[in-house]
């Protein structure tokens, strides 16, 4: 069976958990990092030296990096559903997927750490409303892409919108200032609709 080695609230080991239930795949999920450490024990960093998770094992197949095992997994278990097999529109999906690691998830992690995981007296309010801005801004672009679609690349689901819907829950669950981003919203959604979604990426932050 599928070992998934990572802590259910960790937004990275969701995408892993999202994909596994979109496939239908059976997993077992061991809690490392965060509270439960093991991260850098020898054993793991044997897994993946830089003593992050997730990491998964699957038949003697072990990967580390959220994006490349969730497109390990849809390539070779989703017979095209998750991942199309068409060069342009799989170029296409991971486009967006490799947009939220490079500009949206670190235009919100100021604000993220500083809302869950910093005291309000230790809280830097300029960082964070400059992150405020910038996630805004980064969404934006998001609500452009969403015009006249129901999902991030068109007519179907796809890896596309894991890794932005698991940002755009949380952009939601903060109390903060929000623009009003039509699209975006209705996306949203529908992905509120995926048991998996709400199983796995709704749930609190932390």
């Amino acid at each position: 069976m599928l070992k998934i080695h990572g802590r259910k609230n960790s937004s990275n080991v969701q995408k892993v958990l999202w994909t596994c239930a979109e496939l239908g795949l059976p997993f077992e999920r061991i809690d490392v990092g965060g509270p439960f450490g093991g991260n850098r024990e020898a054993a793991y960093l044997a897994l993946n030296p830089n003593g992050l998770v997730p990491v998964v094992e699957d038949d003697g197949v072990v990967l580390w990096e959220s994006n490349a095992i969730i497109r390990y997994l849809a390539a070779r278990y989703g017979d095209g559903v998750l991942l199309p097999t068409d060069p342009a529109a799989r170029g296409q999906a991971e486009q967006w997927m490799d947009w939220v690691h490079t500009l949206l998830g670190p235009a919100i992690w100021p604000l993220f750490f500083g809302l869950i995981r910093t005291p309000p007296e230790q809280r830097d309010e300029r960082a964070m409303e400059d992150s405020r801005k910038r996630t805004a801004d980064a969404l934006g672009i998001l609500d452009a892409q969403l015009a006249g679609k129901p999902f991030v690349c068109g007519d179907h689901f796809t890896l596309a919108d894991m890794p932005a819907g698991i940002v755009t829950y949380r952009w939601n669950a903060f109390a903060i200032e929000r623009p009003e981003l039509p699209n975006l919203a209705a996306w949203y959604a529908r992905l509120t609709e995926r048991a998996p979604f709400r199983e796995h990426v709704m749930i609190p932050v932390t």
